[in-house]
């Protein structure tokens, strides 16, 4: 079998992450149109991955955020992008590498990509370490869902605690925006939002 010396694999990851690049830039332009939101899963331990020691803690190997309902200073550059959300009410600012997404889904219309992610090459190609946190963006804060570990669900409290003993899976830590996706369980969020599993939107 010949060697694919051009790596046509990861041309092709790299062109999809330009999708992301096109549609957030959009998103951040104009808003989200119609129904439209997104559910977006990164390596957290990729390089040049910013967020908060607290949100580190809570997921030290991926995380999924939800833009639908209240995200602010959505900003998109040409490999990576920031947005500020609320987690139990605290708001966070994200800086996120295209190179670290692991899985963009539209489930308004049933669409989404997947990617393989390099975390030593991500390091490698991202920005150097040593990169201070991106402070916190001076807004009011917006009610959000409790953050959900990629792997377990967390439970619903203000302080972090041990895990609960449900079926592992992809959840995500939600904020609001158009319209909620509902979700599989019945497990609410103390204040407003939803965790949502996201096992029925990927692709097979």
């Amino acid at each position: 079998m010949s060697v694919d010396h051009i790596r046509y694999d990861l041309l092709t990851q790299d062109a999809l992450r330009g999708v992301i690049r096109t549609v957030l830039t959009d998103a951040s332009a104009k808003g989200l149109p119609g129904e439209h939101h997104f559910f977006i899963t990164f390596d957290t331990r990729a390089d040049g991955v910013r967020m908060s020691a607290r949100l580190k803690a809570s997921y030290p190997d991926e995380m999924t955020i939800v833009l639908q309902h209240q995200f602010w200073d959505l900003t998109v550059g040409e490999d990576d992008f920031d947005v500020g959300l609320a987690f139990n009410g605290i708001p966070e600012r994200l800086h996120i590498p295209l190179k670290a997404v692991k899985a963009f889904m539209d489930p308004s219309v049933q669409f989404g990509l997947q990617f393989t992610v390099d975390v030593e090459a991500a390091k490698s190609e991202a920005a150097p370490e040593g990169a201070e946190e991106a402070p916190v963006a001076e807004t009011k804060p917006v009610p959000a869902a409790k953050p959900a570990s990629a792997a377990k669900p967390a439970p619903a409290a203000k302080s972090p605690k041990q895990p609960s003993k449900k079926e592992p899976g992809p959840h995500t830590a939600s904020t609001d925006t158009a319209k909620s996706v509902p979700p599989p369980t019945s497990e609410k969020a103390e204040a407003t939002g939803e965790v949502v599993r996201l096992d029925r939107f990927r692709k097979k």
